[in-house]
């Protein structure tokens, strides 16, 4: 009877700290659909809509923090920024300000940028302010705010509508590889074929 008492306790626990935890927009469960894939910003742009300083996004890209990794169609230009990389941008500032550590934050994006673009959406980072922890489902945010070592959470579902919604207002650039095929060419080869098929 004990035994299941403790389970009962453990399970009405685990369903307080969700609760806390959708109470608080820890956890999305809506779906996202990004802006154009084959679209990229300008560092502006970037800056704007993360809500960072250039400064900021220059010493991030020296260092490799975050960089923009996209091109133009006129690939002579500078590399702009994907949504993804906004994302990211936006993430690390969110980070930044509650007091994490440069070094933690730098792991916390070295993991993300392994994940797919569709994956990030599903994604809450939680920290104690010491180090950051990935969750992807309501139990894995129960377990750590059950165990004290999550104070505060980002899901990056709520960063990306967030995102969705500012990165329309501002000019994005088509990216290289995105330029609808041209006709073919209307060269003596093209025209001698194609009178033997209508010949």
């Amino acid at each position: 009877m004990a035994v299941a008492n403790s389970e009962q306790q453990a399970s009405g626990s685990e369903r307080f700290a969700v609760q806390r935890a959708g109470e608080q927009g820890l956890l999305c469960n809506e779906d996202v659909v990004a802006l154009p894939m084959n679209i990229g910003y300008r560092g502006p742009t970037a800056c704007a809509a993360a809500g960072i300083t250039y400064r900021q996004l220059d010493y991030w890209a020296r260092t490799r923090l975050v960089e923009p990794s996209v091109w133009p169609e006129d690939t002579c230009g500078a590399a702009l920024y994907s949504f993804r990389d906004v994302l990211i941008l936006k993430v690390v500032k969110r980070l930044l300000d509650t007091g994490i550590s440069l070094q933690q934050i730098r792991t916390a994006v070295e993991h993300l940028r392994h994940r797919g673009t569709s994956d990030l959406a599903e994604i809450t980072l939680m920290s104690d302010g010491v180090s950051v922890y990935e969750c992807t489902s309501p139990g894995d945010v129960a377990d750590l705010m059950r165990e004290g070592k999550a104070v505060f959470g980002i899901a990056l579902g709520h960063v990306w509508r967030e995102l969705e919604s500012s990165l329309r207002e501002f000019p994005g650039e088509r990216l290289a590889g995105t330029r609808p095929p041209e006709p073919p060419h209307d060269d003596e080869l093209t025209r001698r074929r194609r009178h033997r098929k209508t010949g």
